[in-house]
């Protein structure tokens, strides 16, 4: 990989935020009716998506039953994740697993990347792919 490449990814846009819950109904709930935040949509196995002016905030169930030690998880919004992905790792960064899809949307692929800071926490890349 050539110096070039590495030099192209630069995280400085968060694109979404994950914050575990324990009940995702209850959760969606607060933060749809109590808080008055934009509800965008719902999905399996337990998510739930609101708009805070362009950053995604996900409610995540399942996280919660992943680890004793759960944190929100930031996701970093990238033009291009294959780029991206090549040029963490040339940097060192190890990746949990390959780009792959999460969802598919009426106007658009949702493709992620997760990898951990030195501390363990999961980060995550996005690409939002038009269609």
């Amino acid at each position: 990989m050539s110096d070039s490449a590495t030099a192209k990814c630069e995280l400085d846009q968060i694109g979404q935020i994950a914050v575990p819950v324990s009940d995702i109904e209850r959760a969606v709930a607060f933060y749809r009716d109590i808080l008055g935040m934009r509800f965008l949509f719902q999905a399996p196995p337990g998510l739930g998506f609101f708009d805070c002016a362009g950053i995604r905030l996900m409610l995540d169930a399942p996280a919660k039953a992943q680890s004793a030690n759960f944190s929100s998880v930031i996701y970093y919004r990238v033009a291009d994740l294959d780029t991206a992905f090549e040029a963490l790792t040339a940097r060192g960064v190890v990746f949990e697993a390959k780009p792959h899809l999460i969802a598919t949307l009426p106007d658009h692929e949702l493709w992620m990347a997760f990898f951990r800071d030195p501390d363990e926490n999961l980060l995550a890349l996005m690409s939002e792919v038009r269609r």
